[in-house]
This record gives C-alpha cells, sequence and structure tokens, in this order.
C-alpha cells in the first residue's frame, strides 16, 4: 500500500477543497446525535473513505449500486485536512483521500440526498 501523508494540509487543499462521502442515511442520524460520524470503515480498518468530486461515480457504482436511502456528505477539506492523507490501497493509479479520525459534524458542508437519477446514473451538485 502506497501511503502519502501531506507534510502541509495545503498539498491536500490544492487536490480538492470539497471532499465527499456516502453514507446510509441512518449512520448520519446516528452520528448527529453522537455528535461525530464514526463509521464501520473507521473502526475496522483504520479510517473513513472518501472520494473526490471526480471520483465519487465510480464509487457509488462499485460499492453501493442498489442501495437506497443514501446521503452524500461535502466535507471541507481544510477543515479535516491534519488527519487526511492519500493513498492507494487496490493498486491502480488513482490516490483516494482517507481520514484516519472521527469525521466532525463541522467539517460538514452540506449533507444532499444521493441516488441514482432515472437513467441509473449517479449525479452530483457541487455547491458553486
Amino acid at each position: 500500500m502506497l501511503g502519502i501523508k501531506p507534510k502541509s494540509p495545503n498539498l491536500a487543499l490544492k487536490m480538492d477543497s470539497t471532499l465527499l462521502h456516502i453514507c446510509p442515511r441512518p449512520d448520519w442520524v446516528q452520528a448527529q446525535a453522537a455528535g461525530a460520524y464514526l463509521p464501520l470503515s473507521l473502526r475496522e480498518e483504520g479510517f473513513i473513505h472518501l472520494s473526490t468530486p471526480a471520483q465519487i461515480a465510480g464509487t457509488a457504482r462499485l460499492f453501493f449500486e442498489g442501495q437506497s436511502n443514501l446521503v452524500l456528505l461535502l466535507i471541507a477539506t481544510e477543515a479535516i485536512a491534519k488527519d487526511l492523507r492519500w493513498e492507494n490501497t487496490t493498486g491502480g493509479e488513482d490516490l483516494f483521500p482517507h481520514l484516519y479520525a472521527p469525521l466532525p459534524l463541522e467539517a460538514v458542508l452540506k449533507v444532499q440526498d444521493f441516488a441514482p437519477g432515472h437513467d441509473g446514473r449517479w449525479q452530483i451538485e457541487m455547491p458553486g
């Protein structure tokens, strides 16, 4: 596994100022009650899987096909930069953002419903 931890949080910021995470709506509701988002991946793998806007449709196709009641979290990279690593854990060429800490609710800029469109394609609306 190739792991890259930016020497400066600014390296991560240059890659994408907003990162994304797909989660089941009940998990997000639970996070709001708990005060932080602590998904199963953080407990089992030690990190939270995130995606860039360019990666999110592929992530949705691979891991969330056929699922419903999902939300998309839009996350301020700057707010999580100290615990963020860009890694390749699959052997491909893309680096994916991984958060090695609970996701603080304050880092979430927006929560939106997330489902494929009528054509089956996953669409996101990034804030302009």
